[in-house]
């Protein structure tokens, strides 16, 4: 029965060990005044992003945006980048995105226009 448990137990911790280091809860930087904490997760076979809360002026409050979706599609290219979509709140405009990991960062950026437009941003995990 103590095997059964343990067994239970250290495949439970195997699943947590082998999140992809995408995943987790990441704050953006500001952008026109606001951030926000993104959570990012399976969705398919990529991950997104979904705002899960909003702050202005250093205080939380109630965006229309929490719970839309600003990572869409990142699919990992290795070594802890990853290609898709991202969404930017401030003009309601899709970019094509690309996302790196490093440790408890993640450099993310979006172009338009072929590359000749893009912009980008360090956000940092929370969870």
């Amino acid at each position: 029965m103590r095997l059964t448990i343990l067994a239970a137990a250290l495949t439970l911790l195997g699943g947590a060990a082998t999140a992809d280091p995408i995943e987790g809860v990441w704050q953006t930087q500001p952008d026109e005044g606001s951030l926000a904490h993104v959570t990012i997760a399976p969705c398919g076979g990529a991950f997104c992003g979904t705002i899960s809360q909003t702050f202005k002026d250093g205080a939380a409050y109630q965006s229309p945006n929490i719970g839309r979706q600003i990572v869409i599609d990142m699919t990992p290219r290795g070594n802890g980048a990853y290609a898709g979509r991202v969404w930017r709140p401030a003009n309601d405009k899709v970019y094509s995105g690309k996302a790196e990991v490093a440790g408890a960062q993640m450099s993310l950026s979006g172009c338009v226009a072929g590359g000749l437009i893009c912009k980008s941003q360090t956000w940092v995990r929370v969870q």
